[in-house]
């Protein structure tokens, strides 16, 4: 499970202040010696990603962050790395030592309150002394899950264990299907995936695999075909597909091979629906129709890769919004975990198929778009609106009709 893509994993941060023992804290969660212990304070620096299987949750990334009271310029950068990882964690550790707890401990709670995101306080180095009552007290009237460790010898680490199985969010335990309630035991899908230069050697990409095992899990089956091959593979077969899902950069062509009455669609916007809000997507896709030269668009893509000749980030859906608008837009492109503040400055974000994020980071992005009033769509959600077939292609959909 090691190769489980991080996308898929129980994202748990680690949070505090400098020195209370959070490196300390995942080395004996990990039984690793993963993170740096020091005496020293500000030893981690930035965070720190621990990939590892935790039965029965399966697998996790436990995330280690610099201390959230560093200061100074080194120290403001830190901070605001700490503070991106709070985007993308479905679970948050704060560790605080018996008698630390204060307005930076507070303040961690408070936010991780607003996000809705599950927190467990472990007061850490309780063989020095003992934790303050009042303070217990106060987080067991807030329902808070407290678990006391001195880390440093393991003590407390199943407690934490048994916590963090019991805080778990219901929608990872039971985390929702790529194609669940589209397809029935026993139907056959249609999956066409180009083999161009964009694809990766000897492999096939994440979305697509992870189609085929939701496939195989809904007991359903599929043939995969190139885009050249799909006219002939579906005149030879005796059965009618439920359902052909393609990569989006080969939409128009698909469509054009596949019959009306067979449903249609793509990775792409399967995995808008897997991630994210769906509705809000298909709304932010036509606010393409709003947007006028000169206007700012925003291209967020989940992993970095070298880009190539006619990339479709940086390439082709530019050329295709500047065709659909009829002038010249501003594209700001980032990869990653990169995140501009400033969300107002842009008239529509189009974010990629983020199969590399979990649901948590692409939930937590589309809100700050709507905080700052900027519509939100994805790539395989926009070429569909580029070239006409948007209402064919979220046909296959129930929740939308």
């Amino acid at each position: 499970m090691i190769t489980t893509p991080k996308g898929m994993r129980l994202h748990i941060g680690i949070f505090g202040r400098r020195n209370v023992g959070k490196s300390s804290l995942l080395n004996a969660l990990t039984r690793q010696n993963v993170s740096i212990v020091s005496e020293i304070a500000g030893t981690t620096t930035d965070p720190v990603e621990k990939p590892m299987e935790m039965l029965p949750l399966g697998p996790v990334l436990f995330i280690d962050t610099a201390g959230i009271d560093d200061f100074g310029s080194l120290g403001e950068k830190r901070n605001k790395r700490t503070r991106k990882v709070f985007d993308r964690v479905d679970v948050a550790i704060i560790v605080s030592e018996p008698t630390g707890w204060n307005t930076f401990e507070e303040e961690l709670l408070f936010e991780f309150s607003e996000r809705r995101i599950p927190v467990i306080v472990v007061i850490n180095k309780t063989d020095l002394v003992q934790p303050d009552a009042s303070l217990l007290q106060r987080l067991k009237d807030k329902k808070i899950t407290i678990v006391e460790t001195v880390a440093s010898d393991k003590i407390g680490i199943l407690d934490l264990r048994e916590a963090l199985i019991r805080t778990a969010p219901d929608d990872f335990i039971n985390a929702p299907s790529i194609l669940g309630n589209i397809i029935k035991a026993g139907e056959l899908i249609v999956l066409v995936i180009p083999i161009d230069k964009e694809a990766p050697k000897g492999r096939l990409i994440l979305p697509e695999a992870q189609t085929i095992r939701d496939i195989l899990d809904h007991d359903a089956f599929c043939i995969v075909v190139k885009e050249h091959q799909l006219k002939a593979s579906l005149d030879s077969l005796k059965i009618k597909p439920a359902l052909v899902v393609t990569d989006s950069q080969a939409f128009r062509q698909v469509a054009d091979d596949t019959p009306n009455d067979v449903p249609l669609t793509s990775f792409s916007i399967l995995f808008a629906r897997y991630k994210g809000d769906f509705k809000e997507l298909i709304e932010g896709t036509y606010a393409i129709g709003n947007l006028k030269s000169g206007d700012n668009v925003l291209i967020a893509e989940s992993c970095s890769h070298h880009p190539i000749t006619d990339d479709i980030g940086r390439e082709k859906i530019p050329r295709w919004l500047n065709e659909t608008v009829g002038g010249k837009l501003n594209f700001t492109i980032v990869q990653g975990h990169d995140y501009p503040e400033n969300l107002k400055d842009y008239q529509l974000v189009i974010q990629c198929g983020s199969c590399m994020f979990n649901r948590r980071e692409v939930l937590s992005r589309m809100m700050q778009c709507k905080r700052a009033g900027v519509p939100v769509t994805n790539y395989g959600l926009a070429i569909a609106y580029f070239i006409g077939i948007l209402d064919r292609a979220l046909a296959p959909f129930p929740e939308i009709q």
